[in-house]
């Protein structure tokens, strides 16, 4: 028992026994990194403000924020484009660094939150579970920290992504490796900047990590409660046009659950989606191929307003 507490910190086992563990039940033990991240955000107050640690921080969260959403989200939970192979490989690795476990744990649930949006098997639906559960407590539950396998089988072909989400420990150390040496190179060689390896760390990955998980799950404790619904769905998924903003188009919720194929969550032209803009972009590099659009016949398909 004690070498899979430790051991469960590194490779992350995927024990899935839906019908054994509490869904209740935070496991604390395995929670201590993700406290202690919280808790490391207060070193603050000893770095100081700095502004290329700033900027750094403002970075990584943007470009970490689009990884979730474009790379986690639309690729891999609903495979809204194509790719290749090795492109696939790249995604993962990338929303690796957002520190939301792996790929296949993260297209699971997401997958399975579709299935039963809002209703109680629904993990973190606000609707049954209240706001705090929604936003953190189901993501430290002994139960929800495995996934159902059979949710992501198309996923499970490919044994670089089962490696990455067993060592999803791997890629937030590589950023946190890189943000360290990045410190120690411009204290030498920029010491102007008065930039060190700790005010990376603390600004560079603790700071906009918990920015980027809070955002993140926002989605799931704010948007089934707070915001305007434009079409009829099954669940309480609503469109809110400031968490759209924070999320680079998240928060367009009620239109990806009315038609969650398409790669695209904001139907109307003023509804901004930055990550769908990227994802054209990146199409028209060729990195991404069958980019899914909303056929016109959804659009006016179960309309309540």
């Amino acid at each position: 028992m004690k070498e899979n507490f430790l051991f469960g910190w590194i490779v992350s086992h995927n024990n899935y026994e839906p019908n054994v563990c509490d869904s209740e039940s935070i496991d604390w033990v395995r929670a201590i990194p993700f406290i202690a991240l919280h808790l490391s955000c207060l070193l603050v107050l000893y770095v100081g403000f700095n502004w290329t640690a700033f900027i750094t921080a403002a970075i990584l969260y943007y470009s970490r924020l689009f990884f979730i959403g474009a790379f986690y989200h639309r690729y891999f939970s609903h495979k809204t484009f194509e790719t290749n192979r090795f492109w696939q490989f790249i995604f993962a690795l990338l929303s690796g660094t957002c520190v939301q476990r792996g790929p296949l744990w993260w297209a699971s649930h997401h997958r399975q939150h579709h299935l039963v949006s809002d209703e109680p098997a629904d993990a973190h639906s606000p609707v049954q579970h209240g706001f705090w559960w929604s936003h953190v407590g189901w993501f430290l539950s002994k139960k929800h920290y495995f996934y159902n396998e059979k949710r992501v089988r198309d996923l499970m072909r490919y044994p670089e992504l089962i490696f990455l989400d067993r060592y999803d420990i791997l890629m937030p150390f590589v950023l946190f490796v890189l943000l360290f040496f990045t410190g120690i190179l411009l204290k030498v060689f920029v010491p102007t900047l008065n930039t060190g390896p700790l005010q990376m760390l603390v600004w560079g990955f603790c700071f906009s990590t918990i920015a980027l998980f809070h955002t993140t799950v926002t989605i799931n404790s704010l948007s089934h409660v707070i915001g305007k619904k434009r079409y009829l769905t099954k669940d309480n998924s609503r469109n809110n046009w400031l968490l759209a903003l924070l999320t680079l188009g998240e928060g367009w919720h009620n239109n990806h659950h009315h038609y969650p194929a398409t790669a695209k969550q904001g139907f109307m032209w003023w509804e901004i989606d930055i990550t769908y803009y990227i994802l054209k972009f990146m199409q028209k590099l060729g990195i991404i191929w069958n980019l899914k659009v909303v056929p016109k016949s959804v659009l006016n398909r179960n309309l309540i307003e």
